[in-house]
């Protein structure tokens, strides 16, 4: 019997997970998914919560509670990178899925420094994958709501139940209004970008997270 694909979802924040990966989970019951989440550990409600939508997405998962205060100052690389490994369960995966380098709009340090940290750890052995891939959304610089890229390496539209159990997590488990930002933003749509190796994720951050 072949064993199940290990994967591995870090964000920053409680509804990340739901918001930019939540119907590519649900699409995937033969995933063994572990969901790191690495703020809000001690907001007693958020963590409620991202506990309660593991269970529909049917994941395992952690918090940890790196500063998520309203002020976004800039955490040491070392910090991030050191919060990730202590909340993996192991240090080998056949897939981690993250933030984009970018973020998925503008802006949010957090997330921008997840993804980051997890590209210096896989280039530095320090973590171990076959794939990663990188949330592939955009907002034309706060224009519009984000959406995911067409041209990514990974576009996938979501079924309509699929996509209805994923703004459920959103609405009536994380309790966001449907006239939210988050709600209004739940995309149909999940991209990403796909790096098979970590010298090219590094490239890749090294050039700005831009796709010539």
């Amino acid at each position: 019997m072949l064993s199940k694909k290990s994967v591995a979802i870090i964000v920053a924040h409680p509804d990340d997970e739901t918001l930019w990966a939540g119907g590519t989970i649900l699409s995937q019951p033969s995933w063994n998914c572990f969901i790191i989440c690495l703020c809000r550990k001690n907001d007693k409600e958020r963590a409620i919560r991202f506990y309660e939508a593991l269970k529909i997405l049917k994941s395992d998962g952690i918090m940890g509670d790196i500063d998520d205060g309203p002020d976004q100052k800039p955490l040491d690389e070392g910090e991030i990178e050191q919060a990730i490994l202590q909340l993996l369960p192991t240090k080998r995966f056949d897939l981690i899925i993250s933030h984009n380098p970018n973020g998925e709009y503008t802006r949010h340090l957090r997330h921008e420094e997840a993804s980051k940290a997890i590209i210096r750890l896989w280039y530095k052995g320090e973590i171990l994958t076959k794939e990663l891939w990188t949330f592939a959304y955009e907002d034309g610089g706060k224009k519009y709501r984000p959406r995911p890229i067409e041209p990514a390496s990974i576009y996938n539209m979501l079924m309509k139940q699929i996509w209805m159990t994923k703004y459920n997590i959103i609405t009536k488990i994380y309790g966001f209004k449907e006239n939210s930002w988050e709600a209004q933003t739940t995309p149909r749509s999940e991209a990403f970008w796909k790096f098979k190796s970590s010298q090219d994720a590094k490239l890749w951050l090294k050039n700005g997270g831009v796709v010539a």
